[in-house]
């Protein structure tokens, strides 16, 4: 009967414990509200492309004329041998993917986050190039879709810790 009690207490105080939704609010709410008027400025390189169509794809909004933020994004990408035999080749390769990000505000101009993201995968390297290098722009989309993630997430906390309002 002890534990009942001591569930129900706690069930009773978990809705003031000050955790709320992301999304809260749904499309009217202050994180939809700020990702939807976000564009992503151009970005260099293959790398830039297929990153710039993640954020794009996960923001779902900006570029359409009603921007209140850009997005500036500088990618490092990296391609390092790991595992070498004795005759010196080389049979596993790690990418790396990191992302410096700013959120401009397109009224004035100031820098509203600054941070950066990234994540890395591993790569077999095969007798056959072409298998080796398809492996290597797969992981490299993988990669695109993880820091894009990474980079949203990022932004939709600023929204919500500010509520949409600078």
């Amino acid at each position: 009967m002890k534990r009942l009690i001591a569930l129900l207490a706690l069930a009773a105080a978990l809705p003031g414990c000050g955790m709320q939704p992301l999304y809260g609010g749904g499309p009217n709410g202050a994180v939809r509200q700020t990702l939807t008027s976000v564009e992503v400025a151009p970005i260099e390189g293959q790398q830039g492309w297929l990153m710039a169509n993640a954020l794009r794809d996960r923001l779902a909004g900006g570029d359409n004329g009603s921007a209140r933020y850009q997005l500036q994004v500088v990618l490092d990408d990296q391609i390092i041998g790991l595992g070498v035999r004795q005759n010196d080749t080389i049979t596993r390769e790690r990418r790396t993917l990191r992302a410096r990000y700013q959120l401009v505000d397109l009224a004035n101009g100031g820098v509203l986050v600054d941070a950066t993201a990234g994540s890395d995968a591993g790569i077999d390297v095969v007798g056959s190039e072409y298998a080796t290098i398809a492996a290597e722009q797969t992981a490299l989309e993988r990669l695109s879709g993880i820091v894009a993630d990474q980079i949203v997430a990022r932004i939709a906390l600023y929204a919500q810790r500010t509520d949409g309002v600078e």
